[in-house]
C-alpha cells in the first residue's frame, strides 16, 4: 500500500512538472510586452507599429514600443530574435528586414527560414513615385527620358534598410536608367530634404506623401499598386505608365523569437487578427495608404518564402550591397 501511494505521488509529480510550461504559458503574458521597432519613430513602420500595440493592450496588458534602428534595421532585429523566447520581446518590421536582411547581411547570423517565429501579417501598402515641383517631370515617362539623357544626375532618397530603397532599385532595372540613391535613417528625413529641395525623387507610402501633395510640395507621377490609389485616383500605375513588372507593395508584420511556444503565438495571432477586423483599425491603416491582412502564423511564412527569393534577387541583379 505504501509503494502504491508513493508511486501515485511520483506519478503526480511528474505531470505537475510536465504541466507547469503550459500553466505558465496559460498565464502569459506575466509582465509588459516589448514589441520592438527596427527604425526611428515617426515613420509608417513605427506608426503601424504603436497602431497593434494600442489594439494589443486591452487584452496583455501594457504593450511598449521600442525603437531600436540602427545598422539597416539589424540592431533591432537581432535585439528581437535574441531575445528570451517568452512572448514578451516581439518585433514589427517589414518585407527588407524579414525576407532580403536575413538572406543576404554580411553582418546578421540569422537562419532565414528558421531564426524568428512568424506571428501575423498585418499590412500591405504601395508606394507613390514623388518629385519636388523643382523638377520639370510630370510623367513617369518624361522623367525616365530626362535620367536617360542625364545619367547620375537624379539623387533617389530612401530610408536604408526599408523597402523604398528596394522599390527604387526595381525602378531601375525595369527602366534601365543610371540614379543616385541616397540612403537616410528614416522617412520622415527623406521628406524634409526632399521639400527642402536636397533630392529629386523618391517612393513612399500616401501616409506621407499625400498632404504634401494636396498643398502642392510635391508631385506624384505614379503608384506601385497592381491597381490605382482610392487617395490618388487621378494618378496611374506603374504599368499603366509603361513600366512593365513594376508592382511593389510593402507589407509589414509581427514576428517573435524562435522557439516562441506554439500557445503563445496562436494566442497573439488571434488577438492581432481580432484588432484587424476593427473598424477603427481599418480605418487607421486606410489613412496609411494601407490594407491589413492577417491570416495564420503559415500564412505569414508563405509571404515571407514567396517576397524574400523575389527581393533578393532585385537586390542581387541591381548591385545593391546590403551590410
Amino acid at each position: 500500500m505504501i509503494r502504491m501511494v508513493s508511486a501515485a505521488a511520483a506519478i503526480a509529480g511528474m505531470a505537475a512538472a510536465l504541466a507547469a510550461p503550459a500553466a505558465a504559458q496559460d498565464r502569459y503574458p506575466t509582465r509588459q510586452v516589448r514589441v520592438i521597432v527596427p527604425f526611428p519613430a515617426g515613420g509608417p513602420i513605427d506608426v503601424m507599429a504603436r497602431l497593434v500595440g494600442q489594439k494589443l493592450s486591452p487584452a496583455l496588458g501594457q504593450v511598449i514600443i521600442e525603437n531600436r534602428p540602427g545598422g539597416g534595421s539589424t540592431v533591432g532585429l537581432k535585439a528581437a530574435v535574441t531575445s528570451e523566447p517568452d512572448g514578451h520581446t516581439l518585433m514589427f518590421g517589414g518585407l527588407m528586414t524579414l525576407s532580403v536582411l536575413p538572406t543576404l547581411s554580411k553582418s546578421l547570423d540569422i537562419d532565414p527560414m528558421n531564426g524568428f517565429a512568424p506571428i501575423v501579417a498585418v499590412s500591405g501598402t504601395p508606394f507613390v513615385l514623388i518629385v519636388p515641383p523643382r523638377v520639370t517631370a510630370r510623367t513617369v515617362q518624361e522623367l525616365v527620358a530626362y535620367a536617360r539623357a542625364n545619367p547620375g544626375t537624379i539623387n533617389f532618397g530612401a530610408p536604408a534598410g526599408a523597402t523604398p530603397i528596394m522599390v527604387g532599385e526595381l525602378f531601375k532595372l525595369r527602366t534601365g536608367i543610371s540614379i543616385v540613391t541616397v540612403p537616410y535613417r528614416g522617412a520622415a528625413n527623406v521628406m524634409t530634404d526632399m521639400l527642402s529641395g536636397q533630392i529629386d525623387m523618391s517612393f513612399e507610402p500616401t501616409s506621407i506623401t499625400l498632404a504634401h501633395v494636396r498643398d502642392g510640395k510635391v508631385r506624384p507621377l505614379a503608384v506601385t499598386g497592381a491597381t490605382r490609389s482610392a487617395e490618388l485616383p487621378d494618378v496611374p500605375t506603374m504599368i499603366e505608365s509603361g513600366v512593365p513588372d513594376m508592382v511593389a507593395v510593402s507589407w509589414t508584420g509581427l514576428i517573435a523569437p524562435p522557439k516562441t511556444p506554439a500557445s503563445i503565438i496562436a494566442r497573439l495571432n488571434r488577438e492581432v487578427n481580432a484588432a484587424l477586423k476593427s473598424e477603427d483599425m481599418i480605418a487607421a491603416l486606410a489613412k496609411l495608404g494601407s490594407s491589413p491582412l492577417g491570416g495564420s502564423p503559415q500564412d505569414f511564412r508563405k509571404l515571407l518564402l514567396e517576397e524574400g527569393p523575389k527581393w533578393v534577387a532585385v537586390v542581387k541583379s541591381s548591385g545593391m550591397k546590403i551590410e
